[in-house]
């Protein structure tokens, strides 16, 4: 199992560095990517995972444009050559490390891309984040993010676009450690107190001379486990901005919000302000593999050489329905101090959020 990263110095276990340091199944590594055009018209997310424990390695690349949301999965038996990161035609180029990125996806089940990322500052390395059901761990990871801009090209049957650093921007990012993979454990002694929900913020965001990374959590109650908002400068200061205080619009009959504004606190007590508008909303949990996604879901053993392309009216009854149960990911616009950005906008209020007023799994928006 030596493979060619044991000829650097960058062990953390006297362990080859193809075997994990520990013998938890929901180890994984993974990467995220997203972009889009600033107009709302298009939103292209993808992204690959390792999971050496369970023996396999995957990847996803989907596509949603008005109405359609589609999603083309590849999987595999994982191999030691971790600096060839492929899965199928899907493909992953370390041209510069931290900054510039190939993502390359051959023709597959009709959609293709070859787009080059380019970070726009330096990669945020976030808090910690762990997470606990009773006694165990259910989530501890390690995650750093950067915003960007991509050039290249996707091709959607037949019909190609075109991908230009001055339209097309983004964000990215890689974590690894623990949370739940491939395929479902038994459940054994039910968790006390039960599952009851969880609120989530995660916004990373660029503006012309800044970028804004802030992640939150919060327990049914409001009581806030995660708590992590950094501004990064062109010259390279790094500014932390306070306890951000959010409140997010939902569109009625819905938990899919249209908008947020957070208030946070800069330097020497200076209030920053982001409000955000949603320009067009994707449901990690359909199609992408996210959050206990009924048709995929990462990790999961599907046989040697797997691909498969799945598309959805995000409009129907039966899809719409399912977005309030997990996190969604929105086109983001913002405006701070005048200033034009943009960036993911990702929420997900599942269950019960006493402070949003949804008291159960199924109380949605006035």
């Amino acid at each position: 199992m030596v493979g060619p990263l044991d000829e650097y110095p960058i062990h953390q276990a006297p362990l080859p560095v193809t075997w994990a340091a520990t013998s938890d199944r929901n180890f994984y590594d993974r990467c995220y990517f997203n972009a889009h055009d600033r107009t709302g018209d298009i939103f292209v997310i993808s992204g690959m995972g390792w999971y050496p424990n369970l023996g396999t390695k995957d990847a996803f690349v989907l596509v949603r444009r008005g109405g359609t949301q589609t999603a083309v999965h590849l999987g595999d038996a994982i191999d030691d050559d971790r600096l060839n990161q492929r899965v199928g035609g899907y493909r992953i180029e370390v041209v510069e490390p931290l900054q510039k990125l190939r993502v390359v996806m051959d023709e597959t089940e009709g959609i293709a891309l070859d787009m080059t990322w380019e970070g726009s500052f330096p990669v945020v390395q976030e808090q910690p984040h762990i997470l606990r059901r009773g006694s165990r761990v259910t989530l501890d990871a390690q995650r750093f993010a950067q915003v960007g801009t991509w050039s290249g090209s996707i091709v959607v049957d037949g019909e190609e676009i075109a991908v230009t650093p001055d339209r097309w921007v983004g964000t990215r990012d890689r974590s690894w450690g623990i949370r739940p993979v491939g395929e479902p454990e038994p459940a054994g002694r039910p968790s006390d107190p039960p599952f009851e929900g969880m609120w989530w913020l995660y916004m990373p965001l660029r503006f012309d001379d800044y970028a804004v990374v802030l992640i939150l959590q919060e327990d049914p109650d409001g009581f806030r486990t995660l708590n992590d908002c950094t501004r990064v400068w062109r010259d390279g200061r790094v500014e932390q901005l306070g306890w951000p205080q959010v409140t997010i619009s939902y569109a009625s009959g819905t938990r899919i919000p249209t908008g947020a504004v957070i208030r946070c606190t800069g330097s020497e007590g200076k209030p920053v302000v982001l409000e955000v508008e949603s320009l067009l909303p994707v449901a990690l949990h359909i199609g992408a593999g996210y959050g206990g996604d009924p048709d995929w879901s990462h990790g999961v053993w599907k046989g040697p050489g797997f691909t498969e392309r799945v598309t959805y009216d995000v409009e129907s009854p039966e899809v719409a329905g399912r977005m309030m149960f997990g996190i969604v990911d929105h086109v983001g616009r913002v405006t701070c101090e005048g200033a034009i950005g943009y960036g993911l906008f990702e929420h997900g209020a599942i269950g019960r959020h006493d402070p949003s007023g949804f008291t159960d799994w199924f109380t949605l928006a006035p």
